[in-house]
């Protein structure tokens, strides 16, 4: 189940010290353009010591000015994320540039000096996690930059005031806003990004990142969507369809592959409207995707909703029987009454629904189609209800993600008359019970498959794999077979799962990419701009930020002095 720089100088020779100080001042005057959205810090008086605590731990009575003599680019970042894949992405991505420019990224979020927390607005409880996290970094004096959907849609809410925000399309900027944040001023950055009046997908896709399995690349195609659905608060945050040009997804998939990579995943918050925007089609993106993947590497399709996967089937299905790509979709169906789905605004009908499962389990040997529930919408009747758990034991899914309905703030289904929380949580409980009770891959059992390892599982016993299915396959922890592929017998199945036995006269094939960069290794060069390259000498984001740290170092200097 899906769970889940260098260069070489001397040889390139050196830019004249006008170009490297041009390029350096167009860069100041970016970041220039900040200063309305950067909020500093009251300078109170400097105080004296009053004490020790222990040790040579000295403190004072009022908070000390030490951020004066703040170096940026040696700090401690810590990093959580919640949500989906794209959110996930982006925070690779902003760990990427902030390790890139120096900073040290952590899992030991005690001893760091920032918190970078990326956050999800899906569900009540995912919102009311970040909430504890901003009480918790407040009260250990942490600084704070908050990320990610939450901040974006609720600029307003009380509990993120006077706090540091980095916008879902600002994330190339969050070197900038990390550095004001520790000198104690506070950023807030909710802009869209667009080209010629039209929007973006966001973010450039060529910025260094940190994997967090070196062996998957996570890659947007497009953010926002066409729906309006009225549960829905990511649209409040990710607005509107931006979807990114084949030709930078492409490259960007390739750069992954060179660096070792062997899974490449696809997200948004609707991969089947990828294209609607600018006038390309998903068919036509993949295509060109599946050209670029190397022999034994494996391309996963993300979530679409069933209106814009409806215009596509055929090739849709041609494309998941590709030997390079899992024979895997997602695609919600959130409830089985018409009656429902037109209060949700989700623009089809159920028949819409089966028609893609029917389809795609007709042309596509093994396919795996995922989908999700909302039990408890405040217009369900228990009629309404009986028709979701009729689909269910029709289809009887192996993978089936069950929610229960949360009022998200500032959605029409907000001020909607709810539903009893008991009730609610007796349709869930009736659900779940009906998908334990069926086991979806006994007819498995001894089949001698092919699959991909690319991770461990939660209690760290066992390689994890994905089958042609994308089945999730357990297979024992050996040392070589780590990003291989191998060829193993289904020996036991579970609900959620298989265990594979490895053959014996198999050995695990390699795919063809390089080995993988280690885990927590900055991957990707990026290509800053125009200005930045001269007689094809690219300069990688590293050196361009050292060149920027040097120059803020200077003008710092000269500040401090001429008062």
């Amino acid at each position: 189940m899906p769970s889940s720089l260098k260069i070489d100088q001397c040889a390139n020779g050196i830019d004249d010290i006008e170009d490297i100080v041009s390029d350096a001042q167009s860069l100041l005057d970016q970041r220039s353009s900040n200063k309305p959205h950067v909020v500093p810090r009251p300078r109170g008086a400097r105080v004296k010591k009053v004490g020790k605590v222990s040790g040579d731990t000295e403190t004072n009575s009022t908070e000390s000015d030490h951020r004066d003599s703040y170096v940026p680019g040696t700090q401690k970042i810590f990093v959580r994320t919640w949500g989906c894949s794209h959110n996930n992405s982006d925070s690779e991505y902003m760990a990427g540039q902030l390790a890139a420019y120096g900073y040290k990224i952590t899992e030991d979020k005690e001893n760091a000096d920032l918190w970078l927390l990326n956050s999800c607005t899906v569900k009540n409880p995912a919102e009311d996690h970040f909430r504890n996290h901003i009480k918790d970094a407040t009260s250990k004096g942490k600084s704070i930059v908050l990320a990610g959907c939450v901040p974006q849609g609720q600029q307003k809410a009380d509990y993120i005031q006077g706090l540091s925000v980095i916008g879902v399309q600002q994330i190339d900027r969050v070197v900038e806003v990390v550095e004001e944040t520790l000198k104690g001023n506070s950023v807030r950055l909710f802009s869209q990004k667009k080209s010629s009046g039209k929007k973006q997908g966001g973010a450039s896709l060529s910025l260094p990142k940190i994997r967090k399995n070196p062996l998957i690349e996570i890659i947007a195609i497009n953010t926002g969507c066409l729906n309006q659905c009225t549960y829905c608060k990511t649209k409040h945050a990710r607005g509107d369809l931006g979807s990114y040009p084949p030709e930078d997804i492409v490259e960007r998939a390739r750069q992954s592959f060179s660096e070792g990579v062997v899974e490449l995943w696809l997200t948004s918050e609707d991969l089947g409207a990828y294209g609607h925007d600018i006038g390309v089609t998903l068919p036509e993106l993949l295509w060109r995707l599946v050209e670029v993947i190397p022999d034994g590497a494996m391309m996963r399709l993300g979530m679409t909703n069933p209106p814009y996967i409806l215009e596509h089937l055929e090739e849709m299905a041609k494309i998941l029987c590709h030997p390079r790509v899992y024979s895997f979709l997602h695609v919600p169906v959130q409830s089985a009454s018409d009656s429902v789905l037109m209060d949700m605004r989700r623009e089809y009908c159920v028949d819409d629904f089966k028609h893609v499962v029917d389809f795609l389990r007709e042309k596509v040997p093994g396919v795996n189609v995922a989908t999700d529930l909302i039990c408890g919408f405040p217009t369900e009747t228990d009629e309404d209800f009986a028709e979701t758990m009729a689909l269910v034991k029709q289809y009887k899914f192996a993978s089936l993600f069950i929610n229960q309905f949360f009022p998200r703030p500032g959605t029409p289904a907000y001020n909607m008359q709810r539903i009893p929380a008991q009730e609610v949580k007796k349709r869930t409980k009736a659900v779940s019970e009906l998908f334990q009770s069926y086991h979806p891959y006994t007819h498995q059992l001894h089949e001698i498959q092919n699959v991909l390892v690319t991770e461990i599982s939660h209690d760290r016993q066992y390689y994890v794999g994905h089958n042609k299915s994308y089945d999730q396959v357990l297979v024992p922890m050996q040392e070589d077979l780590m990003g291989k592929q191998v060829r193993v017998e289904i020996v036991e199945t579970g609900k959620h799962y298989m265990k594979g036995k490895l053959l014996g006269d198999h050995k695990a094939e390699q795919p063809d990419v390089p080995l993988p960069k280690k885990k927590g290794e900055v991957t990707g060069v990026m290509t800053v701009s125009s200005t930045t390259q001269r007689d094809g000498l690219e300069i990688p984001w590293f050196w361009l930020g050292v060149s920027c740290l040097g120059v803020a170092i200077v003008w710092r200097v000269y500040h401090r002095f001429s008062r």
